[in-house]
């Protein structure tokens, strides 16, 4: 991948990120910031990066603590192109936001007042997509293993309009603290890394994060969740009937 565009790829990101908060936390080691020397070459180097050009352009920060899936759910949806509702602001556009995304459907699956004091479920992400022409997978770590969530996100990172949504326990890859929920963008095979696209922009940067580690913060267990094990979905357009 030629200099024009890595450095093309960063400015996407620039112009989505304009405006957080540039005081966000210090990485640990294991991790690489993505516009870091190392994320570059990371980003360079990638086997498989179709969703990170349609993501960055929707990127966003999670708009409340708890609203790291509905801002990850959000990013998804847009970047698909699925037919979103009106926003009287933007008459006559349409487009997903964190408000106009929940609506009494997402209420059956997750209440409003519920989502807003403990955040969103693996299985309550697929709930939700549900409510939108799109084929949701959800898959809990503890019945895959880290070689098939590998080949399964890398395959869907490399097809252009398909997504992976990551639900992992920070503190598992030497984050603060507790589940978090954002989409990944790329994945490096070289380096066997994953780039994770993190919607608390304000908390810390897009990092690449080791396969193997991505995958262990995932096996764990989620209390909200009947202890069921976090893990992925993936995530595209519904098949035409």
């Amino acid at each position: 991948m030629s200099k024009l565009h890595i450095a093309w790829a960063t400015f996407v990101l620039g112009l989505s990120v304009a405006g957080a908060n540039a005081d966000t936390l210090p990485l640990p080691q294991n991790l690489s910031g993505f516009s870091t020397h190392d994320g570059e070459v990371y980003f360079a180097e990638s086997d498989a990066r179709e969703a990170y050009f349609p993501l960055a352009s929707n990127f966003l920060t999670q708009k409340t603590q708890a609203y790291c899936g509905v801002a990850s759910i959000v990013m998804v949806l847009n970047a698909l192109g699925v037919p979103a509702p009106p926003v009287p602001e933007y008459t006559p556009y349409r487009t997903f936001t964190q408000d106009n995304v929940l609506n009494e459907q997402t209420d059956a699956v997750l209440p409003r007042e519920v989502l807003a004091r403990q955040g969103m479920t693996l299985d309550q992400i697929g709930g939700i997509l549900a409510t939108q022409p799109v084929k949701a997978e959800v898959h809990h770590a503890s019945d895959s293993s880290a070689d098939e969530f590998r080949q399964l996100a890398m395959s869907y990172l490399g097809e252009p309009g398909h997504f992976v949504i990551v639900n992992y326990l920070r503190k598992a890859i030497g984050e603060e603290i507790g589940g978090h929920i954002s989409p990944l963008a790329a994945y490096d095979g070289k380096a066997d890394r994953f780039l994770i696209l993190d919607v608390a922009r304000y908390k810390y940067p897009p990092v690449w994060v080791k396969a193997a580690d991505i995958f262990a913060a995932m096996n764990t267990p989620d209390a909200a969740n009947d202890n069921k094990s976090r893990g992925f979905v993936l995530v595209t357009a519904a098949p035409v009937q």
